[in-house]
């Protein structure tokens, strides 16, 4: 019988691979070696400074917010100000024991992913890649720890902060209030959703645990296969074929995730009970919350719909998102995007848009649209240093707002089934990023985007409701700016509209505490500034060359 020729070349490959890998996993653990613990003592030491060092700030700003605040009446204020130091205390430690392992397991693993990474570049040199293996990864990785230590500081303070904000500024909603006769039916309802959710919830678990083991091992190999998930990156492929080996540790950890969460869920019965005003609908939750955590890890390991336990109805009320379309709820939005997108992801490598592809090129819009309104007048650099100083949010918001905007309409002219940014890049439910993350990013921006397309705009209209975005709703920079837009006559069109504005803004604010966003939007920010110093200096030499 002859050997397939095939099996001959994937021999040879195999024999060959073997030994390259091995030689290049142990440069880079080597280079781990010699420069993880400079890593861990930046990030480590950088943190765990910026933890301790902002506890007794964090502590203080967020009793005096409380104090001041008008989203709490006078009994939730005192409760809350009694409990506010626990989950600071906790934000300190797990700081603390975040950014040693963040530390450790930076400092060894980054160097082996640039090695690989350097081997693996396209239109390189054989001798431009040795040499990069040895370089790559080595000072550049205690850099990269600097900008981890500056964005967990960013994050820790400016996005703290932002946070903080938003609660002094919260008004016009009535006061939430502490409702002193309910405690003692919460406290009943805690009680017994623990002793009935722990013993019950522990049992799915543990005959889902085999399931999750199996059918995660299968989508590992049909990934390898395919190309996707972990292993789209070459460089990582290795790394991928680790984590199959070390799937069951993931499928136990995840098993004591899920037993733990039972005491959230027997908890939350309490808050529920408080929120209804009622010990009954409490423990209704009690048996409802059954089913709820059985029909969720069913969608999660793509198992039939629907759940064997009863699922008795625990609000009076079933609480919707403020919709902006009257005929359509958000279950019913969600579901109208997605009926002209196609029903199943390709597994091609070519399809697929990385995370930082998307990211770069919303903060290059962000940036050329910057420098346009700079140019056109609507934005100055008196409106930069006020940002700076807090004054405003025209930068920071307003920009990537108004990017958004433009990126919705320009979809929407274009006839996309998903969103076309300023560079052409389409992006799609096809070939979007992967990850609970980017479901709770992209199914608001498809809302937010057929609520638009509902309204019809007129050119006037979408003039004015980029100055909406733009300035926040600010009377007075609206009608200075004159650039065309016109608000519609129509008053409920006009009110939907700056609702939508509205949104908009809050979706960018709630980027803009992300990590890294502050960094990044700082680039923008400084190429934004140098093109406004840039233009005053032509236009100084202009007047002063025209000058007799």
């Amino acid at each position: 019988m002859e050997v397939p020729k095939g099996f001959l070349s994937y021999l040879c490959y195999f024999i060959f691979f073997l030994p390259v890998f091995v030689f290049l996993f142990v440069l880079g653990i080597i280079k781990g070696a010699i420069f993880s613990p400079f890593v861990f003592l930046v990030i480590a030491f950088g943190d765990t400074g910026v933890v301790i060092g902002l506890w007794p700030l964090h502590l203080v700003w967020s009793i005096y917010c409380i104090m001041r605040t008008k989203k709490f009446g006078p009994f939730m204020k005192c409760l809350l100000i009694l409990i506010v130091p626990i989950p600071i205390a906790l934000w300190t430690v797990v700081g603390i024991v975040g950014s040693a392992i963040m530390g450790i397991g930076y400092g060894y693993v980054w160097p082996v992913l640039e090695t690989f990474r350097a081997i693996s570049m396209e239109g390189v040199p054989l001798h431009m890649k040795l040499f990069r293996c040895f370089t790559d990864g080595t000072w550049s990785n205690v850099w990269g720890a600097c900008t981890i230590v500056g964005d967990f500081a960013d994050f820790s303070f400016h996005s703290y902060f932002s946070v903080m904000d938003g609660l002094l500024e919260s008004k016009g909603e009535e006061p939430i209030e502490l409702k002193v006769t309910q405690l003692p039916g919460c406290i009943l309802v805690a009680i017994l959703g623990i002793l009935v959710d722990v013993p019950f919830i522990t049992l799915i678990v543990l005959y889902k645990t085999p399931i999750l083991l199996f059918k995660g091992w299968h989508r590992l190999i049909q990934d390898l296969v395919g190309r996707e998930g972990p292993f789209l990156e070459t460089v990582c492929v290795p790394f991928a074929g680790i984590w199959i080996l070390l799937w069951p540790i993931v499928v136990l950890l995840a098993t004591l995730v899920g037993t733990f969460s039972s005491l959230g869920f027997g908890c939350y019965a309490a808050v529920v009970a408080y929120q209804e005003n009622s010990t009954k609908r409490g423990l209704l939750y009690v048996i409802a919350s059954l089913s709820i955590f059985d029909e969720y890890t069913n969608d999660l390991l793509y198992l039939q719909e629907g759940s064997c336990f009863p699922r008795p109805r625990y609000r009076e009320q079933i609480s919707s998102s403020f919709s902006l379309l009257p005929v359509k709820g958000l279950h019913e939005q969600v579901e109208a995007i997605h009926t002209n997108e196609p029903l199943i992801r390709t597994p091609s490598i070519k399809n697929t848009l990385k995370a930082a592809v998307i990211w770069d090129s919303f903060f290059q819009a962000c940036e050329d649209i910057g420098k346009e309104l700079l140019r056109d007048g609507a934005i100055g650099l008196q409106d930069l240093e006020a940002w700076r100083h807090s004054k405003n949010k025209i930068f920071n918001i307003g920009i990537p707002a108004y990017a958004f905007l433009d990126c919705f309409l320009r979809s929407i002219e274009s006839g996309s089934i998903g969103f076309l940014m300023r560079d052409n890049i389409e992006i799609t439910s096809v070939n979007r990023p992967e990850g609970r993350a980017f479901d709770w990013l992209y199914e608001p921006m498809c809302i937010i985007k057929d609520q638009i397309r509902s309204l019809n705009l007129q050119e006037t209209e979408e003039l004015y409701f980029y100055k909406h975005c733009l300035y926040g709703g600010g009377a007075a920079r609206i009608e200075s700016w004159q650039n065309g837009g016109i608000p519609p006559h129509d008053e409920i069109k006009r009110a939907q509209l700056e609702g939508i504005s509205r949104r908009l803004q809050g979706f960018c604010l709630t980027l803009s505490r992300l990590p890294t966003s502050r960094r990044r939007f700082f680039e923008v920010v400084k190429a934004i500034e140098h093109e406004g110093k840039n233009s005053i200096g032509i236009e100084s030499e202009y007047e002063t060359g025209a000058a007799p």
